[in-house]
């Protein structure tokens, strides 16, 4: 007999994971598995994907808040997933639907490709007919099926192609594109080396994502993917490409090749016949390299955890949400926002991004893909060929435009920079680096021989795109400390508009350049803000560059610090982040990490909520005796109080623990600046440089009275939910800026704090007793 529904709203959801397998897809369970449990549902695990669906018995298990202990830092899917030709037929489907109900089961959360996404709607439009056919067959009764009438499905994107459309991207996708870089980089070594040349072919049958991002991420001369081939002379344009790049002095040569890459008549484009040609025509030392699996495999980087937990979130709350005739939702992220869409349309768009490719319809591919794609793609053509006569603007829109880094350095400037350099050589315009920031101007702008402003071209930024650090350098000092000075520069070198990178040091040097307007005409000229730093704490926008790789640097050490504590079975760290005043650092490595507690400076710390935690700690200790996976993290921001220390904090539940279980405190300190900066950090940054530079062109037959009457001449690039945006200077300043504190007025990552604690178990202060902390 089944058993007898859930009260009320509550359901009894299985989880389950299908198709090939993605870094991030445990995190989704987790997420799932916890928030069902803790909003009063019965979470199910369905394991080995529809095989388990079909086959039911102790493949259909409920599923336990410990079971998914320790799931974020693993890789592929502990629940497994396998291929299923039973549940392509009806017969198969039909025992799946008799498991289910016999399962009590009536939500069911699906996480993979389009294929296993497909399946599952075509599931719930057959459950009626499949319920009916149970009862005629006298498999089940009516009476059984009563409560099981409405199925709802939810979906999951797994997918390391990042394939599907309606999405900026799927689980797993960003964790492959590190693997992808990482070998890049080792073999961009190699090849600088030996003058050799590289053919690279990476994953991607009708998606060129991971070739494009790879080749943005990396600075590859030419990239070749399904939905936009090269034109019909493709051979010659690439080797014409290449051997201007050698020419102009550059040692290596790579080439990413999508492996289902094709040219204007659908004729596959082969490594080998890539190599053939750069060997033969080019008398290049050429060798290929196909990564294959290694792609797939491993843990999941931080982006992924954090996008894998959000939308195994948002699942949960979509099944609770679902009526019988809401169409079945797919959980997407739009820039920064997690949203819903009919699954069906986002299928629907994806296979026609395959048949327009079939059709030749190459144009129609690329608008099929998110607008995002497309942009990256014009961001790498226009930042690796820079002789592109077309693209060149007359000389009276060209422009002399100064590129200064602010503030504490931060994975991705270098991207930036040399997508700026790049962009601006394409586009005829002189790149002006001013080394040093504002000090470094105004105290060695005229040294010999060489003197802090510098004109670049694009053999000096080539290399820079997987750099770590500031290579013009960078500086925290501000331009009100010899304001006469800066002003004197700019004329002196005609600086006709200011790209500046950086944190919040940048941000209030834009702000100080936009005051002196008045006083100095100099600064009357188009500037352009792209945040730059590791605290993600620069008002206009929700992302800082960097940010990203700080984030899986600090993961990694926790995720290292982590496994000490487990190994020893009964420890707790408390580890130290920085971030300034704003606790977005802690908050996300948290949420992708499975911290126990979180402190922020926005929240601060009392003796209440520190009696809470270690109780907490006590229960949850005395609950895992004998448990793998058992190690715990309290993350605390460097400014989350100036009383409870990360220090102090680790030696009071030492003390409160009373030798039950240990614990120990770990400050990572300057490792969180990162080395080479994440994938994303470097796509994110040569996009928003190249968007920054284009909107300082729109100012250049303006005149100094007219930029200056211009609010949204100095102002501030920004991603913003599902947008990205300029913001005026003057209007962020006076309505979204906390200068006390440097930070934004609205940090749009708080909400995020409940939801770590949610997934961790924290009590809520409400239920627990004030003086000790006890439920």
């Amino acid at each position: 007999m089944p058993p007898p529904p859930l009260p009320g709203k509550k359901r009894r959801i299985g989880v389950m994971t299908s198709g090939g397998d993605a870094p991030g897809m445990n995190g989704a369970v987790r997420a799932v598995v916890r928030m069902s449990i803790a909003k009063g549902c019965e979470p199910y695990g369905i394991y080995e994907g529809y095989e388990g669906l079909v086959r039911g018995g102790d493949l259909i298990k409920q599923m336990k808040w410990e079971d998914v202990r320790g799931y974020l830092s693993e890789g592929g899917t502990l629940i497994g997933t396998a291929r299923c030709k039973a549940f392509m037929e009806r017969a198969g489907r039909l025992q799946a639907a008799r498991n289910m109900v016999s399962a009590g089961i009536d939500a069911l959360v699906i996480i993979g490709g389009d294929g296993s996404l497909t399946g599952a709607d075509t599931f719930r439009k057959e459950w009626s007919g499949l319920l009916k056919e149970l009862v005629d067959k006298s498999e089940l009764m009516s009476s059984q099926i009563e409560p099981f009438k409405h199925l709802n499905i939810v979906g999951l994107v797994g997918s390391i192609d990042n394939d599907m459309s309606s999405t900026d991207a799927t689980i797993g996708c960003y964790s492959s594109l590190g693997r992808i870089c990482e070998a890049v980089d080792y073999i961009d070594a190699t090849a600088f080396s030996h003058q050799r040349a590289f053919v690279i072919e990476v994953m991607g049958r009708h998606c060129g994502w991971l070739a494009l991002m790879a080749g943005v991420s990396t600075g590859a001369d030419f990239v070749f993917i399904p939905e936009k081939p090269p034109s019909e002379n493709w051979e010659d344009e690439m080797c014409g490409i290449v051997s201007r790049h050698r020419n102009m002095g550059k040692r290596k040569t790579i080439v990413i090749v999508a492996e289902g890459a094709h040219d204007l008549s659908l004729n596959k484009v082969t490594p080998t016949k890539v190599k053939d040609l750069l060997s033969n025509r080019l008398k290049l030392d050429t060798r290929i390299t196909t990564l294959g699996h290694v792609q797939r495999g491993g843990g999941a980087c931080a982006y992924d955890r954090m996008l894998s937990t959000l939308q195994g979130v948002e699942a949960v709350e979509a099944v609770l949400d679902a009526k019988p005739e809401t169409p079945t939702p797919v959980i997407c992220i739009i820039e920064n926002k997690i949203v819903r869409k009919p699954l069906i349309k986002a299928v629907e768009d994806t296979h026609a991004v395959a048949k327009a490719i079939e059709a030749k319809d190459f144009n129609r591919a690329m608008k099929l893909r998110d607008a995002e794609f497309a942009e990256y793609h014009n961001a790498y053509i226009t930042t690796t060929a820079i002789d592109q006569p077309q693209m060149r603007l007359p000389k009276e829109k060209q422009m002399r435009i100064g590129i200064i880094h602010v503030g504490a350095p931060a994975g991705g400037m270098n991207s930036a920079t040399r997508a700026a350099v790049a962009y601006c050589l394409t586009r005829g315009h002189t790149p002006l680096a001013l080394h040093n920031g504002f000090p470094g101007l105004c105290r060695h702008h005229d040294d010999q021989p060489v003197g802090s402003v510098r004109e670049m071209n694009w053999l000096d930024v080539e290399g820079w795109v997987s750099k770590g650090g500031s290579e013009i350098g960078t500086n925290r000092a501000l331009p009100s400390e010899d304001m006469p000075k800066t002003a004197f520069c700019f004329e002196k070198y005609k600086i006709d508009a200011l790209f500046i990178i950086g944190g919040f040091e940048a941000f209030t040097a834009v702000s100080e350049l936009r005051k002196a307007r008045p006083e100095y005409p100099a600064f009357r000229i188009p500037i352009a803000l792209l945040p730059a730093t590791i605290s993600n704490n620069v008002p206009g926008t929700e992302y800082s560059v960097g940010s990203d790789t700080c984030l899986n640097a600090l993961v990694g050490y926790c995720d290292a610090i982590k496994q000490s504590a487990s190994a020893s079975r009964r420890r707790v760290f408390v580890v130290e982040t920085q971030g300034g005043k704003s606790g977005y650092i802690a908050t996300i490595a948290g949420l992708s990490i499975g911290a126990l507690a979180v402190y922020t400076p926005e929240e601060g710390i009392n003796i209440r909520m520190l009696a809470r935690d270690i109780e907490h700690l006590r229960v949850s200790f005395a609950k895992d005796q004998g448990q793998s996976r058992a190690g715990k993290l309290i993350l605390r921001n460097e400014h989350a109080s100036n009383t409870y220390t990360t220090e102090v904090i680790a030696n009071m539940i030492r003390e409160e623990a009373r030798g039950r279980f240990e614990s120990r405190f770990a400050i990572p300190g300057h490792v969180q600046q990162g080395g080479t900066p994440s994938p994303m950090d470097r796509v994110r940054a040569v996009r928003l440089a190249v968007k920054c530079i284009t909107f300082l062109e729109g100012f250049a037959e303006k005149s100094k009275d007219e930029i200056m009457a211009d609010p949204m001449s100095m102002s501030v690039i920004g991603i913003k939910g599902a947008s990205v945006v300029f913001g005026g200077m003057e209007r962020v300043e006076k309505e979204e800026t906390d200068w006390k504190d440097r930070r934004p007025q609205d940090e749009s990552w708080l909400q995020l704090k409940k939801i770590v604690d949610t997934l961790s178990g924290r009590p809520k202060p409400e239920d627990c007793c004030e003086t000790c902390g006890k439920k």
